[in-house]
């Protein structure tokens, strides 16, 4: 007999249904389910006992290419449903479907992601016809609450509709060759085993039907699986499982999921959102689901203190069931629950739509009680694997690792870098930190490379999705040591020579003492800074750079030629392209921090450059006197010859002084911050050192007090800027200064509080001055 199709949507809690229910009538001989055919030697791992959601995890590397995908599975699966009650009846259940890694689900993470997703013409003409926005209120409509008679039917009807002339991509269209390749081996194997008698009655129970073969796979390709089922089978015998390229990594485990993964609207791409309304649809039927839904939103209100009356929901109860007759609904579906909630508990207009309505995640700013009507559909079930399910080495190194160091428990964890435990610690908590494994986070340690700071803290977090996490990362190597350096690896070949990412992948590499790649990462830097456009990226890579080379000791990077070499080159190339910038582009921070990294490059380490303090200080003056400069470099290249200097002028000439370059930066008001921010940016100890009158406090006291209100009112927002690059405590000091030198009472600290936003008074006190200019002007002012 021909094979029998069943072509179910992905976690649809009436789909499961028809799949138990078939299985249990045909009770048929093979059972072949939409899945990964390298786990038909395994299937006993997923009939271990786990409690549901879990996931087939599956990886795949190579040289060119790096893949993850993931099949989920819920109680409501049809393909967990199939598997289930195929094994019960004694069938022989199969996954038909090609591996994770093949090039077919290239371009897809989800293996179960939706096709009527991709080929949504004919749903879209189903949603207007039906007067529905998305996809999934059609579907609850048509068949989840809908009367189970002729369900099947109704599903062949719709997927012949859904797939239409449509026709499938390359992936799709590979993927559908190889189940249909298995459908007709089967079915050969099946009409054989039908003539001898061989599989009927074998099972302890009512026995199976050898020659029934029952197909269960995403509606989409049944139309197809149909068609292609028909033809002769181009080779006889089960096809060939494919096989991974030489040196290619690849391998499949089973990992805890959660519902919040599953949930559309977290922005998960297949089957049913609200994961929770569906378990109970699963569990209980639809008028029970809707019940719960609406208790479960109600609470979740109630404990976040939203006010929800009485009458609001009797209002929400009767909004529901007017919604589902007007919608043909025989009992309430989902859609129904939520709006009527919504329209009798959002009290103030909406910015956005609501997210059921087109399936699409939460935005920023949505109202608090539309996020937890989400939060209730959704729920927070996670799954949990069978102590007995085969985990990758990976985990079980990492378990290890963690036993060593003393970090299995939840107390916090010091470790000292100067010594060997200390560093051990420490990288094996960056390596699990890069795989991205939760469970420790660090509250304290050395930043970039740059801080002289010899230990570091990590507390003890949440380990939920630990687990998981591990598995996953288990895809990048056996060990600790081996995945973290699979992964810096991956960064360093996707991360450009001009990538702003530079300099945190080379201080994680250093962090987790990857020593080889370390010394690539070095050269392929050195080779490229001379083309590097952005110095803003390279002073990052200078800062790192610079921070390793004073502190090897502490990583063991040591004073390499290739560091030595990154330092030369990076200095070079932040110099050249400062001097050439021109326009009014504002302050740029990480254009003057670069420059700050020249200049503490120049301080601790002037022998590795080939540009001299001479040379740097001449350049500085240079772009301190030229006009075309952004006012910001001209500032930061005062400061920059100041320091250099050793506090000599830092703009000899004509009108020597800094005071008469910040005259000059004030005939602008407008870039007059921007030249005080460059300024502190390079030389701010030198502007708080104390040396009275002459001081460059003093300069700047000056300069500032020649503006008029409305000069000082432009340049405010700016100059907030610029001194912002001073901490708390050197403002204060800056204050009591300026207190002291007006001869003046008062708290400094009191002066840096303000009852309100600085530019705000600065210009209602304008705006007083205005109104009172105007009266007088008129003689309309009232003497006192």
């Amino acid at each position: 007999m021909p094979a029998v199709f069943l072509g179910v949507r992905h976690h649809s809690p009436a789909c499961a249904r028809l799949v138990a229910e078939t299985v249990r009538r045909l009770r048929p001989g093979y059972v072949l389910v939409e899945g990964p055919a390298d786990l038909n030697g395994r299937l006993d791992e997923l009939a271990l006992g786990h409690e549901l959601p879990i996931a087939v995890f599956s990886h795949y590397r190579d040289a060119e290419r790096t893949a993850t995908t993931w099949a989920p599975l819920c109680d409501y699966s049809p393909e967990w449903v199939a598997l289930r009650e195929g094994r019960s009846v004694g069938a022989e259940v199969l996954f038909v479907d090609l591996p994770s890694w093949h090039p077919a689900f290239e371009l897809r993470a989800n293996r179960y992601a939706d096709a009527e997703a991709r080929y949504a013409e004919a749903t879209a003409r189903l949603c207007e016809r039906f007067g529905t926005g998305s996809v999934d209120a059609l579907w609850d409509g048509l068949f989840e609450v809908a009367p189970a008679d002729g369900l099947a039917e109704r599903l062949d009807a719709y997927f012949d509709l859904v797939r239409g002339e449509s026709e499938a991509d390359e992936g799709d269209r590979a993927r559908e060759a190889y189940m249909a390749d298995w459908v007709r081996a089967v079915l050969a194997e099946a009409e054989a085993e039908a003539g001898t008698g061989a599989g009927v009655g074998t099972d302890a129970g009512a026995g199976t039907d050898a020659a029934t073969v029952l197909v269960v796979t995403g509606g989409f390709h049944t139309p197809a699986l149909r068609a292609l089922a028909a033809r002769p089978a181009p080779t006889p015998g089960r096809p060939a499982l494919p096989v991974p390229p030489p040196g290619a990594v690849s391998g499949s485990y089973l990992v805890p999921y959660s519902f919040r993964q599953l949930d559309a609207f977290a922005g998960y791409q297949s089957g049913m959102p609200s994961p929770a309304y569906y378990q109970r649809l699963w569990e209980d039927g639809p008028e029970a689901a809707a019940d719960h839904l609406r208790q479960s939103v109600v609470t979740r209100l109630r404990a976040r203190r939203h006010p929800v009356s009485t009458a609001d929901l009797v209002a929400a109860a009767a909004l529901t069931g007017g919604l589902a007759a007007l919608r043909g609904h025989p009992v309430p579906a989902r859609t129904d629950v939520l709006d009527g909630l919504a329209g009798a508990l959002v009290k103030d207009d909406l910015t956005q739509p609501l997210p059921w309505s087109e399936r699409a995640p939460l935005a920023p700013g949505s109202h608090p009680v539309v996020v937890e009507m989400v939060a209730a559909c959704g729920g927070a079930r996670t799954g949990r694997l069978h102590p007995d399910t085969p985990a990758p080495p990976l985990v079980h190194d990492a378990a290890a690792r963690l036993a060593a160091i003393g970090a299995a428990g939840s107390r916090p964890l010091t470790c000292d870098l100067t010594t060997e435990e200390g560093l051990t610690a420490s990288r094996t908590l960056h390596r699990l930190r890069l795989l991205g494994v939760p469970g420790r986070h660090r509250t304290a340690g050395p930043a970039h490379g740059a801080d002289p700071v010899t230990t570091e803290r990590w507390e003890a977090g949440p380990e939920a999705g630990r687990d998981a996490a591990l598995i996953e990362a288990g895809a990048y190597g056996a060990t600790l040591d081996e995945a973290a350096a699979t992964v810096l690896a991956e960064r360093a070949r996707t991360t450009g020579p001009t990538d702003t990412e530079l300099a945190a992948l080379l201080f994680d590499t250093v962090l987790c003492g990857a020593t080889d790649l370390t010394d690539r990462l070095l050269g392929t830097l050195a080779a490229t800074l001379a083309r590097h456009p952005d110095p803003g990226a390279l002073g990052a890579v200078l800062a790192t750079a610079l921070g390793l080379w004073r502190h090897d000791r502490v990583y063991g990077a040591a004073r390499s030629p290739l560091l030595a070499a990154v330092l030369d080159g990076a200095v070079a190339r932040v110099l050249w392209l400062v001097e050439g910038a021109h326009g009014r582009s504002g302050a740029d921070p990480a254009r003057l921090a670069a420059l700050a990294a020249v200049r503490d490059t120049l301080r601790h380490a002037p022998d590795l450059l080939t540009v001299t303090t001479a040379d740097t200080a001449a350049l500085a003056l240079r772009i301190a006197r030229d006009p075309h400069a952004p006012a910001d470099l001209r500032g930061a290249a005062h400061g920059l010859r100041l320091t250099l200097t050793a506090g000599g002028d830092p703009d000899p000439g004509p009108e020597p002084g800094l005071a008469s370059a910040a005259r000059r930066a004030a005939g602008d008001p407008g870039t007059l911050g921007d030249w005080l921010g460059g300024l502190f940016a390079l030389a701010r100890e030198e502007v708080t050192a104390d040396t009275g009158d002459g001081s460059l406090l003093a300069a700047v006291d000056a300069v500032l007090a020649e503006l008029t209100d409305a000069e000082f009112l432009i340049a405010l927002p700016a100059l907030r800027q610029a001194f912002a690059w001073f901490p708390p405590r050197e403002r204060e000091r800056i204050a009591r200064r300026l207190i002291e030198r007006r001869g003046l009472r008062g708290s400094a600290r009191g002066l840096l509080r303000t009852t309100a936003d600085p530019v705000h008074l600065a210009a209602a006190r304008a705006l007083e001055e205005n109104v009172t200019a105007l009266l007088d002007r008129h003689g309309l002012r009232t003497a006192r």
